[in-house]
């Protein structure tokens, strides 16, 4: 018997509703139905799409280097907290550092809007399980668009796999920023249209306000740090050099390490992901692994793990 038009409109609305929660609440999400698995969840990514289209208002608002400034400096520090403490830390434990340096990094990476440091970091575990098969969601062997972002607008992406991070379940606080991970980029928006007014009115040499500095600050350097993190999906699985025969399509891309903070560096990395460093040569450029090392002699890290040297030599592609 079919539904009715009544029914029909009532599932429709639950739906609705079920879609905007979990733009605030990520712990309501279902059990992703088998069938449309990894189909696009329009209205699910509805903020996802704005946050691009906002972009465009830096044609209203107008520029200036207090603005470009913010924006340059907000890529760089969370690149850094997505590089150093989603990827290195909390995805493959490369490093120790206290209970208050880790909430305080997984804060700032969830101000990347990438989702919460657990979500980031099971997935990514299930991603060096699977590199390049069937079961990895962002493999370029899915074509670019998939592994480059539409991979994780899909419900199968959505849930946060828990039983992935054992090590890290133990902290209620990591779990509250995973569940209400928009809640942080919403503060970062605040705090900078608010700054930016009051520039404006207290430092108008600076040629500043509030729309300008949440345009630049907020929309646009979140959008290149998105599209320049997930290049290592999408990118560094198809474009460079080969220095180890590892069991997936992982390369070296010298451009692309500069973009992320050495993240390039994607064939060393799966070849030993447990090592603190991906640049495993002096030449190969590796930001984050400069940072750790500064945040390492501060007192603040410590137990960079290294890379093994009977590793360095092993296993190499053939020529």
């Amino acid at each position: 018997m079919e539904p009715s038009i009544e029914t029909t409109r009532a599932r429709s609305g639950t739906s609705v509703l079920a879609s905007l929660v979990r733009w605030f609440d990520t712990s309501r999400a279902p059990d992703a139905d088998p069938v449309a698995a990894h189909d696009i969840d329009w209205l699910r990514v509805v903020p996802f799409i704005g946050l691009h289209l906002a972009c465009l208002a830096v044609f209203w608002v107008g520029a200036s280097w207090f603005a470009l400034t913010m924006a340059f400096a907000l890529y760089g520090m969370r690149m850094f907290a997505i590089t150093g403490f989603y990827h290195r830390y909390f995805s493959h434990k490369a490093f120790r550092t206290s209970r208050t340096t880790q909430f305080l990094f997984a804060m700032l990476g969830a101000a990347c809007v990438q989702r919460g440091p657990l979500w980031w970091a099971a997935h990514h575990r299930h991603h060096h399980r699977h590199a390049d098969t069937e079961q990895d969601l962002h493999s370029p062997r899915h074509g670019f668009f998939r592994s480059h972002m539409g991979w994780f607008l899909t419900p199968a992406a959505f849930r946060t796999r828990l039983e992935a991070l054992p090590d890290l379940l133990d902290f209620p606080e990591l779990r509250w920023l995973d569940r209400f991970d928009i809640l942080v980029p919403i503060a970062l928006a605040a705090s900078l249209y608010l700054l930016g007014d009051s520039l404006q009115a207290h430092a108008p040499s600076l040629g500043t306000d509030g729309p300008q500095l949440l345009v630049w600050g907020f929309f646009v350097s979140t959008v290149a740090l998105f599209h320049a993190t997930v290049t290592i999906n999408s990118l560094a699985h198809r474009w460079g050099s080969r220095r180890y025969a590892t069991r997936d399509d992982s390369r070296n891309n010298w451009l692309l390490a500069l973009l992320t903070f050495g993240e390039g560096w994607h064939n060393n990395h799966h070849h030993f992901p447990g090592s603190a460093r991906q640049g495993f040569r002096w030449w190969e450029i590796d930001l984050t692994y400069y940072g750790l090392r500064l945040m390492c002699s501060l007192g603040l890290v410590w137990d960079l793990r290294p890379v093994p040297p009977t590793l360095l030599n092993a296993r190499r592609e053939p020529s």
